[in-house]
């Protein structure tokens, strides 16, 4: 089939704000599929490498709630080709290789930043599993496989040789076509497996809501073997971050499991938390005790019954798995139970906090600022597939809030903690906190990113000071720090005291446009003292001293250059207000 065939590549070409990473694009679209991302453009900011002397590298994509790391390089063809090239698989043998294993004095500056950041994630325990990513637009193919797992190998044994009391997880990845297409189909319709089960001598009992009913029950270890065996990652469609694998550490969950059924397999039943699947149809009789399900879609339970799967041998008869069964047809139900039960992808802090004074207030008062949506909740399935480039989703709220306010390290290491601590929550979240404080918070962030994306677009040849700007604009966190530094400068800039940053805001109503082109005066003007910057980089902005010399120098320096840009500045100052 050509890649025009494929549902996925309506929902892609749509993708226009995808259309400014070019050659990446593909690439960010898959990783936004796998891992949910809602603000995609801050990931690219800070993720991409691709470019000459990336060392085959394209991403370096680190989730550290998910405690994850992404290497990818990325292939987009522009002809129709039977199979991706597997010399471009094999090339992720020299990513990794560099990533993790060369001097950093060796490297060069376009991937250090995210060599260092890698290895110091791996070091401080905050990254359990790194894939080695293969994403392309062709079909997947055998000759990719071995490359891969080629590459696998290198990265496990550079992560035994390096890393080896981390016991960090190493896998591969082909995302091609046929991959796309099932993480696609798997957000838009949950259930790809279609036969129907029937279970004997089966006990369980009914619940019911309003749209949904449930049948709890145990599941023959044999029956889900044979499932695993006839349909693969089919049975988690509704779940794209599906079986992981299993490793021979006693701390990796899957192998236990298998453990546990070779060894335990009465016990089974007792020791394991079960299944949920969400299915299109079940029937049960208790006269004869037989159970018939149609269709089925484990939302939790894949590394369960991958692991029992893999087994080399079909378990034990008399082992059973706890499993739980749902029936709905309400599609909005159906993207809740997904997102809910699945424990890779847990009720975020977001989401509790959705129906709080402030979150309600804010959302309120977004509804009069033009083109920015404001979502207080983290987006499901449908929001990833059709996404509004005009989201600000809320969790980006707190890190551009965090940036704006003084807190770079905070915003940059610790955005997820802003939600889940009531003491981070409270500094950036409270009754001072209004809509058009974070819209302008927001606009300079996002101003920051954009300049960076021009210069890597640029068509004509950089000057130096733009290759300088662009080798720090690469080190990771400089844009959040960028941010702060801009927002320290702000009292200077106004020629007023501010004794509450929580009050700045545009004076006018202006669209989202208007603002970063308004930031964007002040941004240039601070792009000539960056440099200045680079100690608080440090330590993945952690080192508090650093950061606070860099951010003074960078103060002094602007305040020395007002006068020289008076005209520009003021006209800037006249648009905030207090």
């Amino acid at each position: 089939m050509k890649q025009e065939e494929y549902n996925f590549f309506a929902n892609y070409s749509n993708r226009t704000d995808l259309n400014k990473y070019t050659d990446n694009s593909l690439l960010l679209y898959s990783l936004q599929l796998k891992y949910s991302i809602e603000d995609i453009d801050e990931v690219a900011a800070d993720s991409l490498v691709d470019g000459s002397d990336d060392k085959k590298t394209d991403l370096v994509y680190i989730d550290l709630e998910l405690q994850e790391a992404v290497i990818a390089q990325g292939f987009l063809s522009n002809r129709d080709r039977t199979e991706a090239p597997a010399n471009k698989a094999s090339d992720l043998n020299t990513a990794v290789t560099w990533l993790l294993t060369r001097d950093l004095a060796d490297l060069p500056e376009r991937i250090k930043s995210a060599a260092r950041e890698l290895r110091q994630k791996i070091e401080d325990g905050e990254i359990k599993k790194i894939t080695a990513w293969y994403s392309h637009n062709l079909p997947e193919s055998e000759n990719v496989n071995q490359e891969l797992i080629t590459v696998e190998h290198t990265l496990s044994s550079i992560l035994h040789d390096n890393y080896g009391e981390y016991q960090i997880e190493s896998h591969s990845l082909e995302v091609g076509l046929e991959t796309l297409e099932e993480w696609y189909q798997g957000l838009t319709i949950p259930i790809l497996m279609t036969d129907s089960i029937q279970i004997d001598e089966c006990e369980g009992f009914e619940n019911s809501g309003d749209d949904w009913t449930s049948f709890s029950t145990s599941i023959p270890g044999t029956t889900l073997y044979q499932l695993y065996q006839d349909h693969k990652t089919l049975l988690f469609s509704a779940n794209v971050r599906d079986y992981l694998g299993s490793r021979k550490s006693d701390s990796n969950i899957n192998n236990g499991i298998k453990r546990t059924a070779n060894e335990s397999p009465k016990n089974f039943f007792v020791y394991n938390n079960g299944i949920t699947a969400l299915v299109n149809g079940y029937a049960y009789d208790f006269d004869s005790k037989k159970l018939v399900i149609n269709g089925l879609s484990i939302v939790n339970g894949a590394q369960t019954t991958g692991a029992i799967g893999s087994l080399a041998d079909a378990p034990n008869v008399n082992m059973k798995v706890p499993i739980r069964l749902i029936k709905c047809d309400n599609a909005d139900t159906v993207a809740s139970i997904v997102k809910y039960n699945n424990n890779q992808n847990k009720i975020n802090a977001p989401d509790f906090r959705s129906n709080d004074q402030h979150q309600k207030r804010i959302t309120q008062q977004f509804y009069d600022i033009p083109q920015l949506v404001y979502t207080s909740r983290r987006g499901g399935a449908i929001d990833i597939i059709k996404r509004n480039p005009n989201i600000l989703p809320s969790i980006t709220a707190g890190q551009v809030l965090a940036a704006f306010h003084g807190h770079p390290g905070i915003a940059y290491n610790f955005k997820s903690k802003i939600w889940d601590s009531d003491r981070l929550y409270s500094m950036f979240f409270n009754d001072q906190t209004t809509a058009h404080n974070i819209f302008i918070s927001y606009a300079l962030v996002k101003t920051i990113e954009e300049l960076k994306l021009e210069l890597i677009n640029s068509e004509t040849e950089l000057l130096l000071e733009q290759e300088k700007l662009l080798n720090f604009l690469r080190s990771r966190g400089s844009i959040i720090l960028f941010a702060t530094a801009i927002s320290d400068c702000l009292e200077n800039i106004l020629n007023r005291r501010i004794p509450n940053k929580f009050s700045i805001k545009f004076c006018r109503n202006i669209t989202f446009d208007e603002a970063k082109s308004l930031w964007r005066t002040i941004v240039m003007i601070g792009t000539a003292f960056v440099t200045q910057l680079n100690e608080g980089l440090q330590d993945g902005i952690k080192n508090q001293e650093k950061i606070d010399d860099a951010r003074q120098t960078f103060v002094s320096l602007m305040s020395a250059v007002r006068t020289a840009n008076a005209q520009v500045i003021d006209n800037f100052s006249s648009e905030v207000c207090l």
